[in-house]
């Protein structure tokens, strides 16, 4: 299997993996305004083994996403083994990547996304046992620092694997989603990683990529929250021009969000939209009062009849 991430123009602008977010809708309109690349939500690996079927529906794609990505995260190197050999079979997305990033609670009980990175030995043999069992290019999402591990630690115990990309959260595992970015642990983890390096966190705007690139060295960043609402951001940071982003743009895009979920998840799906409809009108005059009507939506209809 070739290794689309040596492919990519740089930079890199990729839409960064959101559990609950980034599901085939989204992933099909930010890539529809440019981004290089997308993620799956997170995916358990421990479902797979278990042939849950709603976790089958969430690795759904559609052709045009490609290049696409899924994330899985877990913490059993067996359920990781069975899920990369399941994936590489059946979905044929055009990677794997490996969470070891996620700050939240529910996963860390399970042992699962940033707690191991304090476990290197465990995390070595997850990284391991899904190369293992896929011919597709592998890569991981770690965060700057876990604990006492920093992201360069964590890379140094996996470097004579051959992982193909990293995505580096810049904030701790105790940060979360808040504060300052640590961008000189990833401007030292490019010494220890041969892969492409992708810097993620805070991204909003041009200026903020632009500066976090200038100062990490990496070769794109990660786009996460910087795109909820906005994903016109990934044509204004490739085509390098600040498109004037008209009301038109945003009620349309939201149109067109609202009726690719619709169509791929029915009422469902609509539901699901609620949250990026009030995203999408953030900043609108009269937001307050559209984000009270667009929260309670249950059909396309009521989305139309709103907008």
């Amino acid at each position: 299997m070739k290794n689309f991430w040596q492919k990519l123009k740089k930079p890199i602008y990729a839409l960064a993996p959101m559990a609950g977010i980034t599901d085939s809708a989204f992933r099909q309109i930010c890539k529809s305004f440019g981004a290089d690349i997308v993620y799956s939500e997170m995916i358990s690996a421990t479902a797979i083994v278990y042939n849950s079927q709603k976790t089958l529906e969430l690795m759904k794609f559609d052709k045009k996403e490609r290049p696409y990505v899924i994330q899985l995260f877990g913490s059993k190197p067996e359920h990781f083994a069975h899920a990369a050999e399941f994936i590489t079979k059946k979905i044929k997305p055009d990677g794997l990547d490996i969470n070891f990033g996620c700050p939240v609670k529910k996963v860390a009980k399970q042992g699962a996304g940033a707690v191991l990175m304090n476990d290197l030995k465990l995390a070595r043999q997850i990284v391991a046992s899904v190369l293992a069992n896929t011919n597709l290019p592998v890569s991981i999402k770690c965060r700057s620092r876990v604990g006492e591990i920093t992201a360069v630690d964590f890379l140094k115990a996996i470097k004579d694997l051959p992982v193909a990309a990293v995505m580096i959260h810049g904030r701790s595992l105790v940060q979360g989603h808040s504060g300052d970015v640590d961008w000189k642990i990833i401007k030292q983890a490019r010494k220890y990683f041969s892969g492409v390096v992708l810097a993620n966190g805070g991204v909003k705007d041009k200026k903020s990529a632009d500066e976090l690139l200038n100062k990490t060295g990496a070769d794109g960043v990660g786009i996460g929250q910087g795109a909820l609402g906005k994903p016109w951001l990934f044509s204004q940071l490739a085509t390098h021009n600040s498109q004037l982003i008209t009301k038109k743009l945003i009620l349309e895009t939201a149109l067109r969000h609202a009726s690719l979920a619709y169509k791929l998840k029915g009422g469902q799906g609509v539901i699901e939209m609620r949250k990026h409809l009030c995203w999408y009108v953030n900043g609108l005059k009269n937001s307050n009062e559209l984000r009270r009507e667009l929260v309670k939506v249950e059909s396309l209809a009521d989305v139309k009849k709103i907008l």
